[in-house]
């Protein structure tokens, strides 16, 4: 199981709270810019009950971009002390999509969400039914760039981790049967090749 941290450009998103990843372990850091010198009461106390998984990172120089480098060089951080993390940041500045770019080519899962709600696990989470399940399905493969799957048996893998492993067989091969009837991949002699959207994140 990867662990997930979650950057926040609080700069750019304001949470109202942070008490939908109360239940799902994770490493929080906010992003607080120079000139921020208030949060609010709901968000702080909801960070607060993350205990020791959440800290604020405040910004201490101005500049366009100083909190972006601030994310940038933590996640290069995190990631050498955790090369096999889930780096998730979260604003709706596409500055950063560069960088998430050149992480997916060094091997490093990473994803840009807009909003907190956005993040596959706790999509996935949430996924009763078929649909989205696939939908949480097709998001995390997206994400995985060019280390996806490419057997049966090892998407089968990856898509029940991705459901804590709580499915059983005949409900994994449900699911990989209408990834390929809904033209998302292809299968040939056990192989998986993928199409849009998923190959091209």
């Amino acid at each position: 199981m990867k662990n997930n941290y979650i950057l926040i450009d609080y700069e750019n998103v304001q949470p109202k709270s942070l008490a939908v990843l109360k239940d799902h372990p994770s490493k929080v850091l906010v992003f607080i810019g120079a000139n921020q010198t208030k949060v609010p009461f709901d968000f702080a106390s909801s960070l607060q009950s993350l205990g020791g998984n959440a800290e604020y990172v405040k910004i201490a120089g101005n500049g366009s971009n100083a909190l972006d480098f601030h994310i940038a060089f933590y996640i290069g951080q995190l990631a050498e002390r955790d090369p096999k993390g889930y780096f998730h940041i979260i604003s709706k500045d596409t500055g950063f999509d560069p960088l998430i770019r050149h992480l997916k080519e060094k091997k490093i899962y990473a994803q840009r969400e807009k909003e907190i709600s956005e993040i596959p696990f706790l999509g996935v989470s949430n996924a009763t039914s078929s649909e989205e399940k696939i939908v949480a399905i097709v998001k995390s493969l997206s994400s995985r760039g060019h280390s996806r799957p490419r057997k049966v048996k090892t998407l089968a893998n990856t898509i029940n981790a991705l459901f804590m492993k709580k499915l059983g067989e005949t409900e994994l091969m449900r699911l990989i049967e209408q990834l390929r009837q809904q033209k998302y991949i292809v299968i040939e002699n056990e192989n998986v090749s993928y199409k849009p959207p998923i190959s091209h994140p």
